[in-house]
């Protein structure tokens, strides 16, 4: 199953909103915070952009205008074109001013998740994690790749499953065949790293897999890549292929 990601951040978003519809504009206008509103817009943008180009549709403002993202009952986003549904699934995340939306043009179970890497401390750990998962960070040289990879992890599960934070996080295993992480050059960016363990990886993208497993004894499967301080993660079902990076520039003039 092919499934494509794009990431946007402030700087890639134009100064107008002529890119919005007539209801996304109101929306706006209720947005009291400034945070607030240029994470929403970083997430419609990113998520239209995304749409755009995965359904081989023009990125022109008129055209954006015409894609919505809607929340539906779960909060879960969905996406419209033209006030039908777009017979696509997408999943959105946002962290320190980047957007991230990954499309999947077919209705499935999708999340996915941005994170930063960043020091939490051990009660972090401790309320969000399974013993088995607070072992491996233990045993890791690691632990702020790692933490910051199974925290992302469980919020792509548990977004796949329309659930979010109001399901238990340890509810969640997340195992990552491979382990214990390595640091290594990442090929792509001369002077960043990435880490990256002995498990199957796509060589053109350096994603590597994931397994999730629910206490109900339902299981995912998924990818995660780490670059410039940010893991991402993405969870489907059914099992997708590597996600296809997408870049909003090549589709500029068509």
């Amino acid at each position: 199953m092919d499934v494509y990601w794009l990431e946007q951040t402030q700087a890639d978003m134009p100064s107008s909103e002529d890119w919005l519809s007539d209801k996304e504009t109101h929306i706006l206008r209720g947005l009291r915070f400034p945070k607030r509103r240029a994470d929403w817009l970083l997430g419609r943008w990113t998520a239209k952009n995304a749409l755009a180009i995965s359904l081989d549709l023009s990125t022109e403002p008129q055209t954006l205008k015409q894609i919505e993202v809607r929340p539906a009952i779960s909060g879960a986003p969905e996406a419209f074109l033209r006030n039908q549904p777009a017979g696509a699934t997408i999943s959105l995340s946002h962290r320190a001013g980047i957007g991230a939306c990954a499309v999947v043009p077919s209705r499935v179970l999708l999340g996915c998740d941005l994170e930063k890497i960043e020091p939490r401390s051990d009660a972090f750990s401790s309320d969000y994690f399974t013993a088995e998962e607070q072992g491996l960070i233990a045993n890791t040289d690691n632990r702020d790749q790692l933490v910051a990879l199974l925290w992302s992890a469980k919020e792509s599960a548990l977004k796949a499953l329309c659930e979010g934070l109001r399901r238990d996080t340890r509810s969640v295993t997340i195992s990552v065949p491979g382990l214990p992480l390595i640091r290594t050059a990442h090929p792509q960016c001369p002077g960043q790293e990435q880490f990256a363990s002995d498990l199957p990886q796509s060589e053109a993208t350096n994603w590597n897999a994931l397994q999730v497993h629910i206490a109900n004894d339902q299981s995912f499967t998924g990818w995660w890549m780490e670059s410039g301080g940010f893991v991402r993660t993405l969870i489907t079902d059914p099992p997708p292929k590597p996600p296809v990076l997408l870049k909003r520039e090549c589709y500029l003039a068509r």
